[in-house]
């Protein structure tokens, strides 16, 4: 559950709103409401699979040393994840991630197979359970996108984690605006949709569905935001009642500004299309945002 302390800041938030800061809350609700773990009807297989995501080593392989965590490393939570893990060097790789890793227990995330431990990852954050795609593999190591990062990423040894099937993908291009929704590399359906505003973009690259939360308010039209594993870009040049928010994906009361750059880095479509979104796509699914795709999909 979030604390009390983050619960003021949606007060402050609309606060601001009402003082006639027009849009800036785009991001507010992922700050203080409580992540909900429905699972959507599609929800993810788990795949029974040994804990190791590579293959055994060959006499000519060595597995490198996972060297131990020290018990004062800090959590990754729902605010900023520590600094130093390496870049994805995939960022704006468009193929789709179609394996997440699960946290069964907490476990230590490192810089580089057999590199620096950097932080804990635990099972849940917010009381959400905690799926990260896969992106690399080495010999007893894997690479996942790290949550509350932007286009970063954390090895783990092998063990206290689980394979999880993600069949679905979400692409966005922030020129033509537009969201497609994939399912086993096929494009389903696409969305005009609204974006980040000058000084405040939507991130581009790699991130991930983390977990969904009602709508706090009503200018959400009533349907469930999904919370982003991604965070602004610049968290300075939001207005102070929104410090700590993630991205998000959600709905509007009103679908006038679609096709615009007006949010706070949020992706903003259709009461319709973030319904439907709800019902198909699991937490864990990867989201790539780039400028633009080189061939439009089939559905747009």
């Amino acid at each position: 559950m979030l604390s009390g302390r983050l619960m003021s800041r949606w007060a402050l938030g609309w606060l601001l709103a009402a003082l006639g800061v027009p849009l800036l809350l785009v991001a507010a609700l992922l700050v203080g409401r409580t992540l909900t773990g429905t699972p959507a009807p599609a929800a993810a297989r788990v795949v029974s699979t040994p804990a190791s995501p590579a293959a055994s080593p060959t006499p000519e392989e060595s597995v490198p040393p996972a060297a131990p965590a020290p018990d004062d490393l800090p959590v990754v939570t729902y605010a900023a994840a520590p600094r130093g893990f390496p870049a994805d060097p995939g960022t704006g790789d468009t193929r789709p991630l179609t394996e997440g890793l699960a946290p069964s227990r907490t476990i230590a995330a490192y810089d580089a197979p057999g590199g620096r431990p950097l932080a804990f990852l635990a099972p849940t954050i917010s009381g959400v359970k905690l799926t990260m795609p896969i992106v690399d593999q080495r010999v007893g190591w894997t690479a996942v996108l790290l949550p509350s990062a932007n286009r970063r990423i954390a090895w783990l040894p092998a063990g206290g984690w689980h394979r999880v099937a993600l069949p679905d993908q979400i692409v966005v291009e922030r020129r033509p605006h537009r969201l497609t929704w994939y399912r086993n590399g096929q494009a389903m359906q696409s969305w005009q949709v609204s974006l980040g505003m000058p000084g405040q973009p939507t991130p581009l690259g790699r991130t991930f569905i983390l977990g969904r939360t009602p709508p706090p308010q009503a200018v959400y039209g009533g349907v469930d935001v999904f919370a982003l594993g991604s965070v602004p870009d610049d968290p300075d040049a939001l207005p102070t009642g929104l410090r700590g928010a993630h991205i998000g994906l959600h709905s509007w009361y009103t679908d006038a500004p679609l096709g615009k750059d007006v949010t706070n880095g949020c992706i903003r479509l259709t009461r319709s299309g973030q319904r439907k979104l709800l019902a198909e796509v699991p937490p864990g699914t990867s989201v790539v945002v780039v400028d633009r795709l080189p061939t439009p999909p089939a559905t747009a």
